[in-house]
């Protein structure tokens, strides 16, 4: 876990840069898929609002929903995993990652956790 990175209770991570944040799963949420096999990304240009369903993540065990951490609008999609999705597990909080997003209100990062706080909440879920 990064130092940088904000975390939502549905175990996406964040790190913002200005007005744009890139958004990935965590270590933990990797973990608890298993193997990644096939990602659906967001289109491009779509706007979503904070707690949105926005992508899906296919494991060997099960398929979730991924949910946008922020509001905003998404500019760009992390082509590289439509054929190495295993980059999910390899590298799920750096070039992992999902997708990046103009955000709408960047006080809304504040109501994410920080790593400390992320790690206390991943410990009480076992």
């Amino acid at each position: 876990m990064s130092n940088d990175l904000r975390y939502s209770e549905d175990h996406e991570w964040v790190s913002v840069d200005g007005d744009i944040a890139t958004v990935g799963i965590s270590d933990f949420a990797q973990q608890q898929l298993g193997d990644v096999v096939f990602v659906e990304l967001p289109d491009i240009g779509r706007t979503v609002e904070q707690g949105g369903e926005i992508a899906v993540v296919e494991s060997v065990k099960a398929a979730s929903e991924i949910y946008a951490p922020l509001s905003g609008e998404i500019v760009e999609v992390n082509d590289a995993l439509a054929s190495e999705p295993v980059m999910v597990n390899e590298s799920p909080e750096e070039d992992g990652w999902f997708f990046k997003m103009r955000l709408n209100d960047p006080a809304e990062v504040a109501e994410l956790m920080d790593v400390v706080a992320y790690k206390a909440f991943t410990d009480a879920q076992g």
